[in-house]
């Protein structure tokens, strides 16, 4: 089993790689420099457990190659990162698979509290601590719960945003878990808790 990290950048790939040796020690972790060698090197490295995909690599354009891994490995996670802002790509990297979408601007904590959050995912005991309140959420996590707290449905979000009602799931999956909570109920009571909902919604 393996993690791969596919990036056609030397730095960014080495600086992936040093916060997931934090988080994993023991894991082997496969670096790559074009998706093309993603085939031959899985025959020889073992099964994924973990995708680490740069958007934009020599051979990918677009999401196509967050498409092409989620084709291939459809139950294996996807950390999309990228130097492209959240607002601009990240809604098309969930609908085309990815779990999660990390800016290339992300201090090294946000890095490893997205991968974590991945690596934890599976693990039924690995409830992460919640969120404290001087931290910050997204803005998209911010407009999230102003919406809860007005009732919206998961349809509802979706239309308004116009985005899929999936794409909202995977959404509310990361802000439940940034915050620490299981439920809608709870994440509502924790944003009024630590003033994260604003005077105005």
């Amino acid at each position: 089993m393996s993690i791969y990290v596919i990036d056609d950048h030397p730095l960014m790939r080495d600086a992936i790689v040093m916060v997931l040796r934090r988080l994993r020690p023991a894991e082997n972790i496969v670096e790559l420099d074009r998706l093309d060698k993603l085939a031959g090197s899985v025959a020889q490295r073992g099964a994924p457990t973990l995708f680490c995909l740069d958007l934009k690599l020599p051979d990918t354009n677009g999401v196509s190659g967050v498409v092409a891994v989620k084709q291939v490995y459809p139950n294996v996670p996807i950390a999309v990162y990228s130097a492209a802002p959240a607002a601009d790509m990240e809604d098309a990297c969930i609908e085309a698979g990815a779990d999660t979408y990390i800016e290339k601007s992300a201090s090294s904590a946000e890095l490893a509290a997205a991968l974590r959050g991945l690596l934890m995912a599976g693990s039924e005991e690995a409830d992460e601590p919640a969120l404290a309140s001087n931290s910050k959420l997204s803005k998209r996590q911010t407009q999230l719960i102003a919406m809860l707290d007005k009732g919206m449905s998961n349809r509802d979000i979706a239309t308004d945003l116009e985005i899929s009602e999936h794409t909202v799931k995977v959404h509310l999956w990361r802000l439940f878990r940034r915050l620490g909570v299981k439920s809608r109920t709870q994440a509502l009571h924790y944003a009024r808790t630590n003033g994260l909902l604003s005077s105005g919604n």
